[in-house]
């Protein structure tokens, strides 16, 4: 199991770059950051977290610049998306976006995706939240579509292009590994259906084994090989015992949080994380 970290990056934490050359140095596997591409003044969508919606929300700078940045700083520090708002980003610029960081990276984008919770954040882009899921769904087997033929096109409900033509094509064939995020049983057949692998949060309760056997059921229902789908777990406890745990089960992957602290109690927290990350490389 693979141990990597969640950030935010913010235009007032520290410099995305040197996070990504202190992560790697450390061992750690990853890197993933989250989006939004603005937050409404009007915030009629309560935060899903409680309370007030944390100052970091609305200052991310963009994931493709920042991870670009992140890539650029290491190399072998896998970088990836935690999550994009699928419904929001327009298809084919998106693909040649990942495409793109996925070649000059090497191959080390990991491409984590979701139909995200504002629901007015989600109007200014046009999107419609009752939409929201089939529009991601749609949205990522046209690009899928791109990734993967010469001459690419695409019908569905809310993406249709005729042939086209869209280079580079992604490092890692057929594309890069996408994970979806969420928790319920419609997301997991959402996993099955297009996707290589679940993302889920670690809230409480989360039990490993019984969340890989759901996932794994699914997959036979539909048809689908158990092994070709990953679990990566987000927002992990910093702890060996459960970590191990995890790792027990099956886990792929698990993603500790890092904190909207200032940069040197960062770097201090990855010095004392780091033996979780070695103890799993």
């Amino acid at each position: 199991m693979k141990v990597g970290v969640f950030y935010f990056p913010t235009d007032y934490g520290i410099n995305i770059a040197e996070l990504a050359m202190a992560l790697e140095d450390r061992g750690f596997d990853s890197l993933f950051v989250p989006e939004h591409t603005h937050i409404p003044l009007s915030r009629k969508s309560p935060f899903p977290g409680g309370g007030e919606l944390p100052k970091r929300y609305s200052h991310t700078h963009d994931p493709f610049v920042g991870l670009a940045f992140a890539a650029a700083a290491t190399k072998k520090l896998k970088v990836g998306t935690g999550i994009l708002l699928v419904p929001q980003h327009e298809p084919i610029a998106t693909a040649k976006a990942i495409a793109s960081l996925d070649q000059l990276s090497g191959g080390r984008f990991v491409f984590g995706i979701g139909a995200g919770w504002n629901e007015d954040e989600m109007n200014n882009h046009g999107v419609q939240f009752a939409d929201r899921f089939n529009q991601m769904g749609d949205y990522v087997k046209a690009m899928k579509a791109i990734w993967t033929q010469e001459e690419a096109a695409y019908n569905g409900k809310f993406a249709k292009f005729d042939p086209i033509w869209s280079y580079p094509k992604p490092h890692q064939k057929p594309h890069p590994p996408i994970l979806l995020g969420g928790e319920s049983d419609h997301t997991l057949r959402r996993v099955v259906d297009y996707c290589d692998g679940w993302f889920p949060r670690t809230r409480k309760g989360f039990e490993a084994a019984e969340s890989i056997a759901r996932l794994h059921e699914v997959a036979k229902k539909k048809g689908r090989d158990p092994k070709t789908l990953s679990v990566t777990v987000f927002g992990a406890p910093p702890k060996e015992e459960v970590l191990a745990d995890y790792a027990k089960a099956g886990i792929d992957g698990a993603l500790l949080a890092i904190n909207d602290d200032s940069r040197d109690d960062i770097l201090r927290y990855l010095d004392k994380i780091a033996p979780l990350a070695k103890a799993h490389a």
